[in-house]
């Protein structure tokens, strides 16, 4: 199966400086309150044919009695899958997994015969750089524009009848990739059926239906029964799986929250991170403190002492979770 590009980097862990955590402040995300998970959380929907993805949305909220849910990408009502839905707190997360990329299972059908072999090798040359000229009907500009194809493999040809699976770019059109396919061939080709199989980390194997979640709530709300509640929200955390990550000292968590930018005296240990990468700021008890753009590269980091490593662009955590450090006197 072909990997996305988040996988094909391995992340090492560096440690700068070695620090322990106070248990007093702030919570491992698995030991949170059944109560912020839900207002503080993520699911990963299956999505039916026929609503269209904000009614998903709406729906969710509405099972589990909360004000806000947003979802990580539009589906068009007909298509199914992987529909992951950020809770309450937690939806400003969802920016973050639009631009990972996608996955998907398609079949197409050819209006004409074309050998099986032609059809198999055609699809190696159209993994890499793409040029895509959006469908009519979409929301954004209709210009060409490149997209990249990171995998696509040939499931089954029965007659004129493609499946395949696709891995690509978020904002890749597979309608428009099905037509220009054809148009290799001189023929014309239509999708009959696509499910999204995956959004970044989030895939078909732990994907949940609107029934098992609002079987899950009620049996939480009714009985007290947490264990599947709990199994099918996720917490926010894993919605920032496939970004680098650093962990910063208890001491630096509170200015972190109040917007500030993380400095190299904060920062405990990291993951191999370069310039300009986004990145995940962790507690030393793995929750999402905040979103940040790196300045410096983990070589730099690790042999300095001082200096302005990332700057905070959208923070997560509640203000107050960990105290404010104050500097002790000489």
């Amino acid at each position: 199966m072909g990997k996305l590009p988040y996988e094909k980097i391995k992340r090492e862990i560096f440690i700068r400086k070695e620090a322990t955590t106070d248990e007093n402040y702030g919570c491992v995300p698995e030991k949170r309150d059944t109560k912020e998970i839900i207002n503080y959380g993520i699911v990963n929907v299956n999505k039916p044919s026929g609503p269209t993805s904000h009614q998903i949305a709406d729906y969710v909220k509405k099972i589990l009695g909360i004000k806000k849910a947003g979802h990580s990408g539009t589906l068009d009502p007909k298509v199914t899958g992987v529909l992951p839905i950020a809770l309450g707190k937690a939806t400003r997360i969802t920016e973050i997994l639009l631009k990972t990329g996608k996955e998907y299972v398609c079949l197409a059908h050819f209006h004409t015969s074309v050998e099986k072999d032609k059809i198999i090798e055609s699809s190696k040359k159209l993994v890499g750089e793409i040029e895509q000229l959006p469908p009519r009907r979409c929301a954004v500009k209709r210009v060409k524009r490149k997209r990249t194809i990171y995998y696509l493999e040939i499931l089954e040809i029965e007659g004129k009848d493609v499946l395949f699976r696709i891995g690509c770019q978020a904002g890749t059109y597979i309608r428009k990739f099905v037509h220009d396919w054809a148009g290799i061939f001189g023929t014309r080709a239509h999708m009959v059926q696509l499910i999204r199989t995956r959004v970044g980390q989030f895939t078909d194997k732990d994907w949940v239906t609107l029934h098992e979640l609002k079987d899950a709530y009620e049996l939480w709300k009714t009985e007290g029964n947490e264990k599947e509640i709990r199994r099918v929200i996720l917490p926010v955390e894993k919605a920032v799986e496939h970004l680098p990550k650093v962990w910063v000292f208890d001491n630096a968590v509170d200015s972190l929250c109040h917007g500030a930018s993380l400095s190299v005296p904060g920062v405990s240990k990291l993951n191999n991170i370069y310039e300009g990468e986004v990145v995940a700021i962790m507690s030393l008890k793995n929750e999402l403190i905040c979103l940040a753009k790196c300045l410096m590269n983990t070589e730099k980091i690790l042999s300095s002492n001082k200096g302005l490593a990332f700057k905070v662009f959208k923070v997560f955590m509640k203000r107050g979770t960990y105290p404010k450090w104050k500097k002790e006197s000489t």
